[in-house]
Protein backbone atom coordinates (compact mmCIF):
# COMPACT_ATOMS: atom_id res chain seq x y z
CA UNK A 1 0.00 0.00 0.00
CA UNK A 2 3.05 2.11 0.70
CA UNK A 3 4.56 1.70 -2.80
CA UNK A 4 1.24 2.26 -5.03
CA UNK A 5 0.41 5.36 -3.37
CA UNK A 6 3.57 7.13 -4.49
CA UNK A 7 2.99 5.54 -7.76
CA UNK A 8 -0.52 7.13 -8.35
CA UNK A 9 0.31 10.17 -7.63
CA UNK A 10 2.68 10.35 -10.23
CA UNK A 11 0.39 8.96 -12.45
CA UNK A 12 -1.95 11.87 -12.07
CA UNK A 13 0.26 14.52 -12.58
CA UNK A 14 1.57 12.70 -15.88
CA UNK A 15 -2.05 12.86 -17.12
CA UNK A 16 -2.81 16.44 -16.01
CA UNK A 17 0.23 17.76 -18.14
CA UNK A 18 -1.70 17.53 -21.11
CA UNK A 19 -4.48 19.36 -20.10
CA UNK A 20 -2.35 22.29 -18.78
CA UNK A 21 -0.60 21.99 -22.35
CA UNK A 22 -3.71 22.54 -24.30
CA UNK A 23 -5.40 25.02 -21.78
CA UNK A 24 -2.03 27.02 -22.71
CA UNK A 25 -2.47 26.43 -26.42
CA UNK A 26 -6.38 27.09 -26.21
CA UNK A 27 -4.96 30.87 -24.13
CA UNK A 28 -2.06 31.45 -26.72
CA UNK A 29 -4.16 31.18 -30.02
CA UNK A 30 -6.63 33.27 -28.69
CA UNK A 31 -4.31 36.13 -27.71
CA UNK A 32 -2.90 35.91 -31.12
CA UNK A 33 -6.21 36.11 -32.77
CA UNK A 34 -7.78 39.11 -30.93
CA UNK A 35 -4.36 40.72 -31.71
CA UNK A 36 -4.81 40.07 -35.20
CA UNK A 37 -7.98 41.47 -34.95
CA UNK A 38 -7.09 44.29 -33.24
CA UNK A 39 -4.22 45.28 -36.01
CA UNK A 40 -7.21 44.77 -38.71
CA UNK A 41 -9.46 47.25 -37.06
CA UNK A 42 -6.40 49.74 -36.03
CA UNK A 43 -5.21 49.76 -40.20
CA UNK A 44 -8.16 50.25 -41.82
CA UNK A 45 -8.40 53.66 -43.45
CA UNK A 46 -11.40 56.26 -42.79
CA UNK A 47 -13.33 56.70 -45.72
CA UNK A 48 -12.47 60.10 -47.60
CA UNK A 49 -15.23 62.79 -48.10
CA UNK A 50 -15.73 63.50 -50.91
CA UNK A 51 -14.83 66.46 -52.45
CA UNK A 52 -16.71 69.17 -54.09
CA UNK A 53 -16.96 69.18 -57.80
CA UNK A 54 -15.37 72.37 -59.21
CA UNK A 55 -17.25 74.98 -60.39
CA UNK A 56 -16.69 75.78 -63.96
CA UNK A 57 -14.43 78.34 -65.21
CA UNK A 58 -16.12 81.97 -66.53
CA UNK A 59 -15.61 82.37 -69.83
CA UNK A 60 -14.72 85.83 -69.97
CA UNK A 61 -12.52 88.04 -67.84
CA UNK A 62 -12.61 91.29 -69.00
CA UNK A 63 -15.47 93.36 -70.08
CA UNK A 64 -14.63 95.84 -73.74
CA UNK A 65 -14.78 99.84 -73.77
CA UNK A 66 -18.59 100.20 -73.33
CA UNK A 67 -18.14 103.60 -75.41
CA UNK A 68 -16.65 101.37 -78.26
CA UNK A 69 -18.62 98.50 -78.50
CA UNK A 70 -21.36 99.51 -80.99
CA UNK A 71 -20.11 100.53 -84.34
CA UNK A 72 -20.14 104.98 -84.49
CA UNK A 73 -22.18 104.45 -87.95
CA UNK A 74 -25.11 102.53 -85.84
CA UNK A 75 -24.77 105.15 -83.23
CA UNK A 76 -25.01 108.11 -86.00
CA UNK A 77 -28.26 105.90 -87.41
CA UNK A 78 -29.85 105.28 -84.25
CA UNK A 79 -29.20 108.80 -82.70
CA UNK A 80 -28.67 111.90 -84.46
CA UNK A 81 -27.23 114.95 -83.66
CA UNK A 82 -25.69 112.91 -80.39
CA UNK A 83 -24.28 115.63 -78.22
CA UNK A 84 -21.32 113.29 -77.79
CA UNK A 85 -20.31 110.77 -80.96
CA UNK A 86 -18.28 109.41 -78.24
CA UNK A 87 -20.70 108.82 -75.88
CA UNK A 88 -20.29 109.61 -71.96
CA UNK A 89 -19.34 106.95 -69.81
CA UNK A 90 -20.49 105.81 -66.56
CA UNK A 91 -18.81 105.22 -63.46
CA UNK A 92 -17.21 102.34 -62.20
CA UNK A 93 -15.17 101.45 -59.68
CA UNK A 94 -14.56 97.91 -61.79
CA UNK A 95 -14.31 98.14 -65.63
CA UNK A 96 -13.78 94.77 -65.89
CA UNK A 97 -16.51 93.74 -63.89
CA UNK A 98 -19.33 96.47 -64.51
CA UNK A 99 -19.48 99.54 -67.18
CA UNK A 100 -21.93 101.61 -68.82
CA UNK A 101 -22.14 104.32 -71.88
CA UNK A 102 -24.92 106.64 -72.99
CA UNK A 103 -25.44 108.95 -76.03
CA UNK A 104 -28.68 111.29 -76.56
CA UNK A 105 -29.56 113.88 -79.04
CA UNK A 106 -32.00 116.36 -80.80
CA UNK A 107 -32.43 116.14 -84.72
CA UNK A 108 -34.11 119.35 -85.09
CA UNK A 109 -36.28 119.22 -88.12
CA UNK A 110 -37.34 122.99 -88.02
CA UNK A 111 -41.26 123.34 -88.84
CA UNK A 112 -41.68 119.52 -89.02
CA UNK A 113 -40.74 119.31 -85.09
CA UNK A 114 -37.96 117.75 -83.98
CA UNK A 115 -36.69 113.68 -83.30
CA UNK A 116 -35.08 113.04 -79.74
CA UNK A 117 -33.71 109.63 -79.06
CA UNK A 118 -31.52 108.28 -76.28
CA UNK A 119 -29.00 105.10 -75.81
CA UNK A 120 -27.68 103.55 -73.28
CA UNK A 121 -25.60 100.21 -72.93
CA UNK A 122 -24.58 98.23 -69.92
CA UNK A 123 -22.36 95.15 -69.15
CA UNK A 124 -22.18 93.38 -66.12
CA UNK A 125 -19.75 90.30 -66.22
CA UNK A 126 -19.62 87.82 -63.16
CA UNK A 127 -16.48 85.25 -61.88
CA UNK A 128 -16.57 81.71 -61.26
CA UNK A 129 -16.80 81.87 -57.29
CA UNK A 130 -16.68 77.60 -55.27
CA UNK A 131 -19.53 79.22 -53.18
CA UNK A 132 -21.78 81.63 -55.23
CA UNK A 133 -21.20 79.23 -58.74
CA UNK A 134 -20.45 79.73 -62.11
CA UNK A 135 -19.93 82.75 -63.48
CA UNK A 136 -22.76 81.79 -66.36
CA UNK A 137 -24.78 80.56 -63.10
CA UNK A 138 -24.53 83.77 -61.49
CA UNK A 139 -24.73 85.91 -64.63
CA UNK A 140 -28.25 83.65 -65.22
CA UNK A 141 -29.95 85.35 -61.91
CA UNK A 142 -28.59 89.01 -62.98
CA UNK A 143 -30.18 88.29 -66.54
CA UNK A 144 -33.46 87.45 -65.03
CA UNK A 145 -33.12 90.32 -62.89
CA UNK A 146 -32.93 92.47 -65.53
CA UNK A 147 -35.68 91.34 -67.29
CA UNK A 148 -38.14 91.94 -64.42
CA UNK A 149 -36.86 95.56 -63.57
CA UNK A 150 -37.02 96.17 -67.30
CA UNK A 151 -41.12 95.06 -67.18
CA UNK A 152 -40.96 96.99 -64.09
CA UNK A 153 -40.28 100.43 -65.07
CA UNK A 154 -42.23 103.71 -63.08
CA UNK A 155 -44.82 104.60 -65.28
CA UNK A 156 -43.96 102.12 -67.65
CA UNK A 157 -47.78 101.26 -69.83
CA UNK A 158 -48.55 98.69 -72.82
CA UNK A 159 -45.22 96.57 -71.64
CA UNK A 160 -44.78 93.44 -73.68
CA UNK A 161 -41.72 90.92 -72.98
CA UNK A 162 -40.55 88.28 -75.88
CA UNK A 163 -37.67 85.88 -76.12
CA UNK A 164 -35.51 86.97 -78.56
CA UNK A 165 -32.78 84.72 -80.95
CA UNK A 166 -29.82 85.70 -82.62
CA UNK A 167 -28.23 87.47 -79.84
CA UNK A 168 -26.28 85.62 -77.46
CA UNK A 169 -26.89 83.08 -75.84
CA UNK A 170 -30.55 83.95 -74.59
CA UNK A 171 -32.25 87.37 -74.56
CA UNK A 172 -35.37 88.88 -74.16
CA UNK A 173 -36.72 92.38 -76.00
CA UNK A 174 -39.19 94.55 -73.19
CA UNK A 175 -41.15 96.67 -74.80
CA UNK A 176 -43.40 99.88 -73.74
CA UNK A 177 -44.61 103.52 -73.81
CA UNK A 178 -44.10 106.20 -70.98
CA UNK A 179 -45.27 109.97 -71.09
CA UNK A 180 -42.42 112.00 -69.73
CA UNK A 181 -42.06 115.98 -70.46
CA UNK A 182 -45.61 116.00 -71.76
CA UNK A 183 -44.36 113.83 -75.05
CA UNK A 184 -45.25 110.23 -75.54
CA UNK A 185 -41.64 107.88 -75.70
CA UNK A 186 -41.48 104.73 -76.99
CA UNK A 187 -39.09 102.01 -75.35
CA UNK A 188 -37.16 99.37 -75.66
CA UNK A 189 -34.85 97.58 -73.12
CA UNK A 190 -33.19 94.66 -74.94
CA UNK A 191 -31.81 92.09 -72.20
CA UNK A 192 -29.09 89.17 -73.53
CA UNK A 193 -26.45 86.58 -72.26
CA UNK A 194 -23.04 85.55 -73.10
CA UNK A 195 -21.32 83.43 -70.91
CA UNK A 196 -20.39 84.65 -67.77
CA UNK A 197 -21.32 88.27 -69.06
CA UNK A 198 -24.76 90.62 -69.61
CA UNK A 199 -25.97 93.30 -71.54
CA UNK A 200 -28.11 95.67 -70.95
CA UNK A 201 -29.07 98.10 -73.83
CA UNK A 202 -32.03 100.66 -73.68
CA UNK A 203 -33.12 102.58 -76.66
CA UNK A 204 -36.54 105.15 -76.91
CA UNK A 205 -37.65 108.25 -78.49
CA UNK A 206 -39.88 110.84 -79.04
CA UNK A 207 -41.01 113.60 -81.04
CA UNK A 208 -41.17 117.12 -80.11
CA UNK A 209 -42.71 119.85 -81.47
CA UNK A 210 -45.40 118.36 -83.65
CA UNK A 211 -43.48 115.79 -85.13
CA UNK A 212 -44.37 112.42 -85.35
CA UNK A 213 -43.73 109.89 -82.23
CA UNK A 214 -41.26 106.89 -83.67
CA UNK A 215 -42.97 103.79 -84.33
CA UNK A 216 -42.28 100.94 -81.76
CA UNK A 217 -40.79 98.49 -84.44
CA UNK A 218 -38.24 101.03 -85.50
CA UNK A 219 -37.18 101.39 -82.00
CA UNK A 220 -37.05 97.41 -81.51
CA UNK A 221 -35.09 97.07 -84.44
CA UNK A 222 -32.28 100.11 -83.94
CA UNK A 223 -32.09 98.28 -79.89
CA UNK A 224 -31.71 94.33 -80.92
CA UNK A 225 -29.03 95.75 -83.69
CA UNK A 226 -27.29 97.70 -81.42
CA UNK A 227 -27.63 94.86 -78.98
CA UNK A 228 -25.76 92.79 -81.51
CA UNK A 229 -22.69 94.54 -81.96
CA UNK A 230 -22.20 94.55 -77.89
CA UNK A 231 -22.63 91.52 -77.39
CA UNK A 232 -20.19 90.28 -80.21
CA UNK A 233 -17.31 93.25 -78.60
CA UNK A 234 -17.57 91.04 -75.66
CA UNK A 235 -15.82 87.85 -77.46
CA UNK A 236 -13.61 90.17 -79.63
CA UNK A 237 -12.27 91.41 -76.79
CA UNK A 238 -11.71 87.59 -75.58
CA UNK A 239 -10.55 86.74 -78.79
CA UNK A 240 -8.02 90.41 -78.58
CA UNK A 241 -6.72 88.90 -74.82
CA UNK A 242 -6.03 85.14 -76.11
CA UNK A 243 -3.78 85.96 -79.22
CA UNK A 244 -1.32 88.64 -78.38
CA UNK A 245 1.37 89.61 -80.54
CA UNK A 246 4.31 87.61 -81.11
CA UNK A 247 7.01 88.33 -78.44
CA UNK A 248 9.85 88.32 -81.23
CA UNK A 249 10.05 89.32 -84.83
CA UNK A 250 12.13 90.82 -87.07
CA UNK A 251 13.18 95.06 -86.69
CA UNK A 252 11.22 96.09 -89.04
CA UNK A 253 8.16 94.37 -87.15
CA UNK A 254 9.32 96.01 -83.98
CA UNK A 255 9.94 99.54 -85.63
CA UNK A 256 6.19 99.17 -87.33
CA UNK A 257 4.66 98.22 -83.50
CA UNK A 258 6.38 101.22 -82.27
CA UNK A 259 4.87 103.61 -85.26
CA UNK A 260 1.45 101.84 -84.05
CA UNK A 261 1.89 102.56 -80.47
CA UNK A 262 2.92 106.17 -81.36
CA UNK A 263 0.33 106.33 -83.24
CA UNK A 264 -2.68 105.22 -80.77
CA UNK A 265 -0.97 107.17 -77.78
CA UNK A 266 -3.56 109.94 -78.06
CA UNK A 267 -6.58 108.01 -78.38
CA UNK A 268 -6.05 106.42 -75.24
CA UNK A 269 -7.17 109.47 -73.31
CA UNK A 270 -10.25 108.83 -74.31
CA UNK A 271 -10.98 105.42 -73.13
CA UNK A 272 -12.96 105.58 -69.68
CA UNK A 273 -10.92 102.84 -69.16
CA UNK A 274 -8.25 105.42 -68.44
CA UNK A 275 -10.05 107.91 -66.93
CA UNK A 276 -10.32 107.63 -63.19
CA UNK A 277 -13.50 109.46 -62.96
CA UNK A 278 -15.56 109.02 -65.74
CA UNK A 279 -18.78 111.48 -66.97
CA UNK A 280 -22.07 110.59 -65.35
CA UNK A 281 -24.27 109.18 -67.47
CA UNK A 282 -27.05 111.24 -68.66
CA UNK A 283 -30.78 110.23 -69.82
Amino acid sequence: MHRSAPRLSRILACAAVPVMLVAAGCSSDSGSDSKKNAGSSSSGTPSAKPSEPTVEAARFDDLPDPCGAIAKKTIKDLVPEAKKENGTAGRSNDLAARSSCSWNGLDDKGVDGSQYRWLDVGFTRFDSDQSLGSGAKRATAEYTKQVAKAKAAEGAEKVAAEPTTGVGEEATTVTYGLSKTGEDFVYATVVARTGNVVVTLTYNGAGYAGAKTPSSASIVKGAQKATKEAVAAVADTADTKATPPPAGGSDDAKKDAKKDTAKGSGSDSDSPKSKAKPNTKTS
